[in-house]
């Protein structure tokens, strides 16, 4: 049997995880239950409508690792069947452990020993069976593929081709090389309705606006990912326009932002406007036909700063490309400078909304971690001595990164290049904040019923869980020490469906994907699944109220998720949210 999806031909045997991603209506597991009943006249009675009682990674998981999923049906055993129901493994469960962030008491079923390559399925209690799931060496390859290729269908500017993006094809919009200098950020040599030219990039979210703060650290995560895990993306095809050249397919997606970023630096001055947006969110409507006037709105110290790490960092880790990217190395060192001499001229101007502007604010007003980041980057880049005081006073023991708190990327870089850092630079410390950071996560997740790390639902809780990931791939990467591989599984566990909510968060992935998320080409298209490769904010109470009042919302945060359109705060997808998923997956991928 073969399956097209999204321009990709791959043969399958009776894959059925993979069968329900394209059977989309409710008889899929009838189909299921033919296939394996012409397989075998006398297959096992199980009960295959009670699935959501087991959660588990739908994905896969990879051979020789710690494989583990939950009941939340109260079982002192389990088994596991193959397609044609035959028992090949059992083990017992422990004695159930309640978690307080879902109110559920699960049981674990543990099946590490068992590494036969394949689709199975996990049965409780003799008759309850879980959702089918694979067990292989490379479970992630695809769904990596399709959370890069997301940028791409994603992108701002272009027609999205047939021949790329399948039935998600669609016309071109907002190309942008008509942007006008909103009254906030306006300057002498730019006054109020200059034209601009600002083009590219991608959208931010399930908007259509664009936005560098939030850029910079998307960008930033993917270029340690093909920095990190060159072997990788050296022959990865993505099936986009540029595949045909001769640089990575997921280093031309990154350059696809990155050159947008680049255009957001005011070149009179230095200053790095906040944000490229309509005055309001546009309708559900595709994005040629989304034509509001676009602005670029106010420079701010919080934006320059991110922009300078990031094409500072781009400086750095793009040098083994330097032969097909012209002057474009040079030319990022140099920008990144000139960003950083205004925001010292500059050192703390927030952002602050105009009136006649409704759209996202990404403000941010305490700045430490940026001028960290920023001063990290710069002083990786030039070696140039003036930025290691910087590096010295906004040193601190920075947590899990978002968009708001980038000081762990200074950090990450400078680990990166342990090895090279002066003695002016207090290394020992710089690594034991960092260790500490991410051992803190590890026992959390050796203790926590899920087996994660979050200690609160905060809204993009899953983009939390997956740079989490994000952190202890890079101590893996550092150190080699198992464990830390190890822990990061349990969060790509969590995210493709072994979680209080039973879905697995990634659009067009697993046996209950998310299917109405808050993104406005997936809304308004005539197709019924979202676009897939897409990681959903995830549970939280932020905004319990966002589709009305009259739509429940599960009160333990864990569970707080809706699988709704209008469920910003719970199944928006953001570029930002995407960049660890990409790099958790990448890394994972990349286990030989």
């Amino acid at each position: 049997m073969k399956i097209h999806h999204a321009g990709y031909i791959r043969p399958y045997l009776i894959n059925y995880s993979r069968m329900k991603k394209y059977f989309t209506c409710k008889c899929w597991p009838i189909l299921a239950l033919i296939v394996t009943t012409a397989c075998n006249p006398k297959p096992v009675k199980i009960n295959i409508n009670y699935t959501d009682k087991i959660l588990l990674n739908q994905v896969g998981y990879i051979t020789n690792m710690p494989k583990t999923a939950f009941s939340k049906s109260k079982t002192s055993s389990f088994f596991i069947v193959d397609n044609n129901n035959n028992k090949l493994y059992s083990n017992k469960t422990d004695s159930g452990k309640t978690w307080s962030f879902s109110g559920d008491t699960l049981y674990k079923l543990d099946f590490t020993a068992f590494n036969t390559p394949g689709i199975f399925r996990l049965v409780i209690n003799d008759s309850i069976a879980s959702y089918p799931f694979e067990i292989s060496n490379k479970p992630y390859n695809i769904l990596n593929t399709e959370a890069i290729r997301s940028y791409y269908i994603n992108r701002s500017g272009i027609d999205i081709k047939a021949n790329f993006a399948g039935k998600w094809a669609r016309k071109a919009g907002h190309p942008d090389t008509a942007v006008i200098i909103h009254e906030s950020a306006a300057s002498k040599l730019r006054p109020e309705g200059t034209i601009v030219s600002s083009p590219g990039g991608w959208y931010d979210a399930g908007d259509y606006n664009k936005y560098v703060v939030n850029s910079s650290i998307s960008t930033y995560t993917l270029l340690e990912a093909l920095n990190d895990f060159q072997p990788y993306f050296k022959n990865a095809k993505l099936n986009i326009p540029e595949s045909n050249n001769e640089l990575p397919d997921f280093l031309d997606e990154i350059l696809y932002n990155l050159n947008w970023v680049i255009t957001m630096q005011d070149p009179n001055d230095g200053g790095v406007y906040h944000k490229l947006t309509t005055k309001s969110f546009e309708s559900f409507v595709m994005p040629h036909q989304a034509v509001n006037k676009r602005y670029l709105i106010q420079k701010t110290t919080s934006a320059t700063l991110d922009y300078a790490a990031l094409l500072a960092s781009a400086s750095r880790i793009l040098k083994p490309y330097n032969n097909h990217l012209g002057s474009l190395i040079d030319s990022c060192k140099v920008k990144a400078e000139k960003a950083w001499n205004w925001a010292l001229a500059n050192p703390q101007i927030s952002y602050k909304q105009p009136t006649d502007i409704r759209t996202g604010t990404y403000g941010d007003s305490l700045l430490v971690d940026e001028w960290y980041w920023a001063a990290s980057e710069l002083f990786l880049a030039t070696n140039n001595n003036t930025y290691i005081n910087f590096i010295n006073k906004y040193h601190s023991r920075y947590n899990v990164p978002t968009w708001d708190n980038t000081g762990m990327l200074g950090t990450i870089s400078l680990l990166d290049n342990f090895s090279k850092l002066p003695e002016s630079i207090n290394k020992n410390n710089l690594k034991r904040n960092f260790f500490h950071i991410v051992d803190s996560l590890v026992d959390v997740c050796n203790t926590s019923s899920f087996q994660i790390g979050l200690g609160h639902f905060a809204w993009g809780s899953n983009s939390d869980v997956a740079n989490q990931g994000f952190l202890k791939l890079k101590a893996f990467q550092l150190t080699k020490k198992i464990k830390y591989f190890q822990s990061a599984l349990n969060d790509a566990d969590y995210l493709l469906g072994r979680n209080a909510t039973g879905y697995c968060f990634v659009t067009g992935f697993g046996s209950t994907p998310p299917m109405n998320i808050h993104h406005r080409p997936s809304g308004a298209d005539t197709v019924k699944a979202p676009v897939p490769g897409f990681l959903v904010g995830g549970p939280n109470l932020i905004v319990p109220t966002d589709c009305g009042n009259n739509i429940y919302r599960n009160p333990f945060p864990a569970k707080a998720y809706s699988d709704l359109k209008c469920s910003y705060s719970t199944n928006e997808i953001a570029i930002n949210w995407n960049a660890p998923l990409v790099y958790l997956m990448s890394g994972l991928s990349n286990n030989e």
